[in-house]
């Protein structure tokens, strides 16, 4: 593979988990700022308070987002495999 390629490739993967991430930290972010405001309002410093519900939320949202990830990841997969096999059988790209 020349440079460019493998830049290109590597590009693509991080753009991918960023892609994929995203959704997740941002629930874990909303979740986090409405517990901190609740907290704040009743004065309750509880610190299970915070990581409960957002663990629970982060949950639901891998559960829901579960086959956009993989068909994601799925198609990643399989164009990664293909430009590997074009690239042994010599194929130019």
């Amino acid at each position: 593979m020349d440079q460019a390629l493998t830049i290109s490739l590597l590009r693509e993967a991080v753009l991918l988990i960023m892609r994929l991430s995203l959704p997740v930290l941002v629930v874990a972010l909303i979740v986090g700022v409405i517990i901190s405001l609740l907290q704040a309002l009743t004065q309750i410093q509880e610190q299970t308070l915070t990581f409960v519900p957002k663990m629970i939320a982060v949950f639901g949202t891998l559960v829901l987002l579960l086959p956009f990830i993989l068909d994601s990841l799925q198609v990643f997969a399989v164009e990664l495999f293909s430009l590997i096999a074009a690239k042994e059988a010599g194929i130019a790209l």
